[in-house]
């Protein structure tokens, strides 16, 4: 299975526009001229900006790097869910920025193999920062050759929000931990009109959703396998699909599923449509507070038989790193100020503090602004955590895979059927 993006193309002599037109047509494609010449101009290419939770905070960062170095500019490029592919047709032509603030996820799992980013590695120890990083980010962020492949920056925590006002108004008098339990707090909630669990199964939010119930009976080795391979012939993995299904026939999701999409979930959740949602720590930080104060968080609710012994969540540390391009390496002094100032502990605390963010560092900020967030970062032992199945699929299988979820959310789907859409994004890509 190959990326999109190869060495060969990496290393085509040609005009940009050649290379551009190698890629499938894209908006917002100004950064193809967004590589800038001057050395004391650093290009940032990031996903915050605007909207996207910590943008003012990261804002606000910049301006202060500026006034304490004023003889270097940050000049940045802003693009959503399409940055990944926004940077690799500006690589193609050379133009790429110096700096990138992404995720490690489907295309950009390879960049660093086809050398669009460096290993950044020997610049984390000569910085004197790898001490500053969670082991747990470190290792998430370092491939099997022993590279690491960005500057780890943010976590994530991603456990479940339960409506407590809506689960009394049911008549629902505690938690669900159990298949059997959310079955019959489903079945309360829709005779009030309510809907259960509101979900994303058109894109990302239902497929991690739906690979967290499949590792209901797999050990985190065994999920790696699973996701590595796109093997989902294991004993684990279809007891773990048909307890999806179980779920899903039983009406545990809400209506249409199958057509809803991240945002549509929130909505539903946050305007108390929904009584229950998994939901990462940048939702739960933009749940409004008249329902933060009356939801809980937790894990999803356990079958018999499971291989973890309290309800699960997700937590990851892969969110955004900071990636370092072979642009940005001609920069290198500009880029080494820059993160060192991002890795100062006190602007760290301020991602906590004032947008409720999880960090990949070390540091004692606590998002008190943020209950839901803070709640969610004191689950102990009562939760059990399994894997977020990004760094082990495959780049060429990850839209293939939200393709196959949104068909597994619909109902009346088999089991069998859903692991042969399982498996069949996998030999497609």
């Amino acid at each position: 299975m190959r990326s999109s993006l190869t060495r060969r193309d990496l290393l085509a002599a040609g005009s940009g526009l050649a290379a551009a037109a190698a890629l499938p047509a894209l908006s917002g494609c100004s950064s193809l001229a967004s590589a800038d010449s001057d050395p004391d101009t650093l290009v940032v290419h990031t996903q915050l900006g605007t909207t996207a939770p910590g943008s003012p905070t990261y804002l606000a960062a910049v301006d202060l790097f500026h006034e304490e170095n004023p003889g270097v500019k940050v000049k940045n490029l802003v693009n959503s869910d399409d940055l990944a592919q926004v940077y690799e047709t500006s690589r193609l032509a050379r133009k790429e920025a110096d700096v990138v603030m992404v995720n490690l996820y489907d295309k950009t799992l390879a960049w660093t193999d086809v050398d669009a980013t460096v290993d950044v590695g020997p610049y984390l120890d000569a910085w004197g920062l790898r001490e500053r990083v969670l082991p747990a980010a470190l290792a998430d962020w370092t491939d099997d050759e022993g590279r690491v492949r960005a500057f780890p920056y943010f976590a994530t925590n991603w456990p479940v929000a339960y409506n407590r006002a809506l689960l009394d108004r049911a008549g629902v008098d505690s938690i669900p931990t159990t298949g059997d339990q959310l079955i019959a707090a489903a079945r309360k909630l829709r005779a009030k009109g309510l809907a259960p669990v509101t979900v994303g199964g058109n894109d990302w939010t239902g497929q991690k959703l739906m690979a967290q119930i499949i590792q209901t009976f797999l050990s985190q080795d065994e999920a790696r396998h699973v996701y590595s391979t796109g093997d989902f012939g294991g004993r684990g993995a279809r007891r773990g699909i048909e307890y999806f299904t179980h779920l899903r026939d039983a009406g545990v999701f809400a209506d249409k599923a199958q057509g809803l999409t991240s945002d549509s979930m929130n909505t539903q959740f946050n305007t108390e449509e929904a009584a229950i949602q998994s939901a990462m720590s940048s939702a739960l930080a933009k749940v409004p507070d008249e329902v933060a104060h009356h939801t809980e968080v937790g894990g999803w609710p356990l079958a018999d038989g499971a291989a973890h012994e309290g309800p699960t969540v997700i937590r990851a540390y892969t969110l955004i790193g900071f990636w370092i391009s072979p642009n940005g390496v001609r920069k290198i002094e500009q880029v080494e100020k820059f993160l060192r100032f991002m890795y100062r502990p006190e602007i760290v605390a301020r991602f906590v503090t004032e947008s409720g963010r999880d960090m990949a560092l070390h540091t004692d900020a606590v998002s008190t602004g943020f209950p839901l967030v803070g709640a969610a970062q004191r689950l102990g032992p009562e939760v059990s955590q399994v894997l977020l199945p990004d760094v082990y699929v495959p780049p060429a299988a990850a839209q293939s895979l939200i393709t196959a979820t949104s068909t597994s959310f619909t109902r009346g789907t088999t089991a069998a059927q859903v692991r042969a859409a399982l498996e069949s994004a996998y030999r497609s890509a």
